[in-house]
């Protein structure tokens, strides 16, 4: 389990992400719960992220998890929103949906309180490529916005090592 995203702050990764995606000539996705949508902004709010960043999805409800990004219900019905699997599933989702190269999800608690037995600070960041998926489990202090900001920065950190890993499109 990792503790904390890597030095640097989300901006300067996000800016390495865009910059290493464009280019490799690839595309990426977002699937977000517990982020909302802070993930594909702080990409966005990089300079030329329009050559790489396809779109993304909230999925902040159950029902949008299976209907939008094809979540099995059988899987969030027996492990809840907040596990491994299902963020691996999501950024899966997020990928095919938006046709991407590489998907990347989040899904934890940011609290005040527990969620599906999960502790507050429990998150879960997945990521999709042509490969196959995994995901990677978290554990973050602080406030509600403290946890969202270091999903969203162990988020990027995921994406770029992905896209680094990925090597050059035609």
């Amino acid at each position: 389990m990792s503790t904390a995203p890597t030095a640097g702050t989300a901006a300067e990764t996000a800016t390495a992400a865009v910059a290493e995606a464009i280019e490799r000539h690839l595309t990426v996705a977002t699937a977000e719960s517990l982020t909302a949508g802070m993930v594909a902004a702080t990409l966005a709010n990089t300079p030329g992220a329009s050559g790489m960043l396809q779109g993304g999805v909230v999925a902040y409800q159950n029902t949008v998890k299976a209907g939008v990004l094809g979540v099995s219900r059988e899987l969030l019905e027996a492990v809840g929103s907040v596990d491994g699997d299902v963020a691996a599933a999501m950024a899966e989702g997020a990928r095919r949906a938006c046709a991407a190269d590489v998907g990347i999800s989040t899904t934890g608690v940011a609290g005040p309180d527990p969620h599906d037995g999960k502790a507050v600070g429990t998150v879960f960041i997945g990521v999709a490529t042509e490969a196959g998926s995994r995901w990677f489990e978290y554990s973050f202090s602080g406030d509600r916005q403290d946890i969202r900001e270091q999903a969203c920065a162990g988020a990027l950190d995921r994406l770029l090592a992905a896209v680094r890993g990925l090597g050059y499109r035609s």
